[in-house]
């Protein structure tokens, strides 16, 4: 499996991604249930934004992980002032999916 990093950049409190949240929640949990979503939450310091761990198979690339993260209810109405997307690789791997080999 491969591992991507998205960093959104959004305003806490604006408009738009308050009244999308509930939807963007239910698209995660839909991630999470496909297996494809390690973790989500927004960052605590007062900046905004969030970050969210995705996992596609080894043989996805970032144009991949985009165009999954487009799906998004933030992306697809445009909510997000910033987005980007890196792979990332999680040497001490706690982030294992139940299915992945522990070899």
């Amino acid at each position: 499996m491969k591992y991507f990093a998205v960093h959104y950049q959004y305003a806490d409190e604006s408009p738009e991604i308050v009244a999308l949240r509930p939807v963007h929640r239910e698209w995660l949990a839909a991630l999470g249930a496909a297996d494809q979503l390690v973790g989500s939450g927004p960052y605590t310091d007062g900046q905004g934004g969030a970050l969210i761990i995705i996992r596609l198979p080894e043989t996805a690339t970032v144009s991949d992980a985009e165009e999954l993260m487009d799906e998004d209810p933030f992306s697809r109405e445009k909510a997000l002032e910033g987005r980007s997307i890196r792979e990332w690789n999680p040497v001490l791997n706690v982030f294992r999916s139940p299915d992945e080999d522990l070899n």
